[in-house]
């Protein structure tokens, strides 16, 4: 205990002795302004260099269910899977229909709808379809017309599409440039010329001012068939003057 005491009494000594022979400096100012003013044109200029990090994007894919699981929920995602895995069996089919198919919200059902066109079931998409028409809330739509007639266009059922396009004529609903474009070029890659040239007809009947791609799409598809091209081009030519259009070497497809 005295031995501790002792040495205790030693430390405070010489700690005293070290704060006396201390040299007494004034202490420097922060050199730092306390109130700092940044010019507006730097701050413009790390405003948008945040938000331009902020905006990046690396471009990879997300995968095939990406889009889907962002922008529907889990029910209708649900019911989604369940019709592609049962799709080949047409009687548990119908039965998921009725017990989950039917009890989805509107909202639901329009997102099952569109996430079949974007994976190219059409044929579900298709039956899809006919379920929301019998509802109770369904109003005839143009554009849901549209994303399906395009979908069975670009899968090469034309049969389905006209189906549907007539349907959609008879709701006294037109169709817009892009559905006349899809169809008319479906029919053209089929082989069906006179069918688009019917196309083309009924898109002269509507209300909606003429467009050039579908006119396009119709003088480079009827080059075989040049007594329907040139009723084609006669229209192109009044209705866009200022411009031109190729005709091919006569040697490669007859005298126009």
């Amino acid at each position: 205990m005295a031995i501790r005491a002792f040495s205790r009494s030693r430390i405070a000594k010489l700690s005293t002795v070290l704060l006396q022979n201390l040299p007494n400096q004034p202490t420097k100012p922060n050199s730092l302004p306390s109130n700092p003013q940044i010019p507006a044109s730097e701050l413009n200029t790390l405003y948008n260099l945040s938000s331009g990090l902020r905006q990046y994007h690396d471009g990879r894919p997300r995968g095939p269910l990406w889009r889907g699981k962002k922008l529907i929920g889990k029910e209708a995602l649900f019911v989604t899977q369940g019709l592609k895995r049962l799709k080949d069996d047409e009687e548990k089919l119908q039965k998921f229909i009725k017990t989950h198919v039917l009890r989805l919200l509107k909202m639901d059902m329009i997102a099952v709808l569109t996430e079949l066109e974007r994976q190219e079931q059409v044929s579900l998409a298709l039956k899809m379809f006919q379920v929301i028409q019998k509802q109770d809330w369904y109003t005839p739509d143009v554009y849901l017309y549209k994303d399906l007639v395009i979908a069975l266009t670009r899968s090469g059922k034309m049969d389905e599409a006209m189906k549907l396009w007539k349907t959609m004529r008879n709701e006294n609903l037109f169709p817009d440039s892009q559905m006349y474009t899809e169809v008319i070029r479906g029919f053209l890659r089929d082989g069906s010329p006179a069918d688009a040239m019917n196309i083309y007809e009924d898109m002269k009947k509507s209300p909606d001012p003429p467009e050039e791609l579908p006119f396009r799409i119709l003088l480079k598809g009827l080059l075989p068939h040049p007594l329907l091209r040139s009723r084609v081009k006669q229209d192109y030519e009044e209705l866009f003057p200022e411009k031109h259009v190729y005709d091919p070497p006569e040697e490669i497809f007859g005298v126009y």
